[in-house]
């Protein structure tokens, strides 16, 4: 196992009471905030600078479009309902999901923005987007040098639950932290390699959704690092395991509350809709790569017959397609995108996921044959995801029509910030990449 840098936990101190702490994520997924007095908080909105989307991980400043390095680094507001705050995992603290404005007007970099645009360009069509969202992890625990090594789980197996799979509790606990914080669970359990485990979040409308994913990753891994132990999100932390990936399932909703997937396996005839969502992610597959797997990591699980969203493909009730159709019909129809991994914010992915399935909607794209081999060893498409994260941008810079449809400005800051990060990576050792990332996936 490759030893990690030790990250001492901070010393437990008597609560705050009576606190909001205002959070967003930046294109990094990072949770960025400030705690604020709740009588602060009730005017709605606080002051950040830009500079957070001028920054990679290790906080090297670049010259990104929009960050504001050359203009001074000046401030942004991040706004919210003092109405809708929600439950935290902290005691005396209220939470303030913001989304963020820059000289009086939507700030151009915002993700939970561009989300919103995505929602709206489908409500337009008199269609609601809902997601579910399929996270998973895995777990460290201390050495006896003090480094990071995996969770002693010894009786571990895929859909395994109990004490042979997690001997501490430490889902239970993230569990019942979900719970109180009003985050909905759908099911937890140990995914195929040991100590990895898969976190399901409930149905809900896209933005909700996202929110959820977004403070859910924050709270199980600040509750599990006050136990003494990690929740790493990475996508590939052992070359000999599996990857760790982020599943978007979509379905849209029409007026009446109706599925409008409802019987589209049933029937054996795809809707305008599905047929659509389907061609519009193949379409746009090696581009949306660079948004739902941003780190150099990334790309280590991306890889042929690893069931992680490698090839360009679709295929009903297959998983060893990108977009997979679920079997269900009625409410729970859906489709299933197994691209994405955790190190990508939630609403950055979905926005360019929902641009991407409303542009094979609206440009009608012809949507290819389904999978129907066994997607390992023989597969009908020699499209695929690029194989390295550089490529990757590459992709999504010369994908104009998906580009323009989630932002120009969103997606040069995006890449300029990534091309730094790929620079500073280029010349690690697997182990120097895996301390670089750890601390913050």
């Amino acid at each position: 196992m490759t030893t990690m840098p030790k990250i001492d936990a901070p010393r437990v101190k008597a609560p705050v009471q009576d606190r909001c702490r205002v959070l967003f994520a930046d294109q990094l997924n990072l949770a960025r905030g400030k705690y604020v007095p709740m009588s602060d908080a009730a005017k709605g909105h606080t002051r950040m600078c830009v500079g957070t989307f001028a920054v990679t991980y290790d906080k090297a400043l670049v010259a990104a479009p929009g960050g504001g390095m050359l203009d001074g680094l000046p401030d942004m507001e991040v706004t919210f309902d003092p109405k809708a705050m929600r439950p935290s995992w902290d005691a005396g603290t209220q939470i303030a999901l913001g989304a963020l404005r820059f000289k009086g007007e939507p700030f151009v970099l915002c993700g939970r923005s561009a989300l919103q645009r995505a929602i709206e360009a489908w409500r337009a069509r008199g269609l609601e987007p809902m997601v579910g969202i399929e996270m998973e992890a895995y777990v460290f625990q201390r050495g006896p040098d003090g480094e990071w090594v995996p969770y002693d789980t010894p009786g571990a197996f895929v859909y395994g639950t109990g004490p042979f799979s997690d001997p501490a509790g430490l889902i239970d606990e993230i569990w019942s932290t979900a719970e109180a914080c009003g985050i909905p669970v759908e099911s937890m359990n140990a995914e195929f390699d040991a100590p990895q485990f898969e976190l399901t979040l409930r149905y809900g409308d896209a933005m909700k959704a996202a929110d959820d994913a977004f403070l859910f990753r924050q709270m199980a891994r600040e509750v599990l690092y006050k136990r003494g132990y990690l929740l790493s999100f990475l996508p590939k932390p052992f070359a000999e395991k599996s990857g760790s990936g982020l599943h978007f399932n979509l379905s849209f909703t029409r007026a009446d509350g109706s599925n409008v997937f409802a019987n589209d396996v049933a029937s054996g005839t795809l809707s305008p809709e599905m047929r659509g969502c389907i061609a519009g992610l193949i379409r746009h597959h090696e581009a949306l790569s660079a948004i739902m797997a941003p780190t150099t990591n990334s790309y280590a699980r991306l890889q042929p017959a690893s069931l992680s969203g490698y090839w360009a493909n679709w295929g009903i009730d297959h998983r060893s397609v990108t977009v997979r159709v679920s079997a269900e019909t009625g409410p729970a129809a859906r489709i299933e995108h197994r691209m994405a991994d955790c190190a990508a914010s939630p609403y950055f992915a979905l926005a360019a996921m929902l641009q991407a399935a409303l542009l094979g909607l609206e440009q009608d794209y012809d949507l290819p044959e389904p999978e129907t081999n066994d997607g390992l060893e023989t597969i009908n498409t020699d499209r695929h995801t690029p194989h390295n994260l550089n490529d990757a941008l590459d992709a999504l810079e010369a994908d104009t029509t998906l580009t323009a449809a989630v932002g120009a400005d969103m997606i040069a800051n995006f890449i300029a910030i990534k091309r730094e990060e790929v620079r500073i990576l280029a010349d690690m050792s697997e182990a120097e990449s895996l301390a670089y990332y750890l601390p913050y996936i």
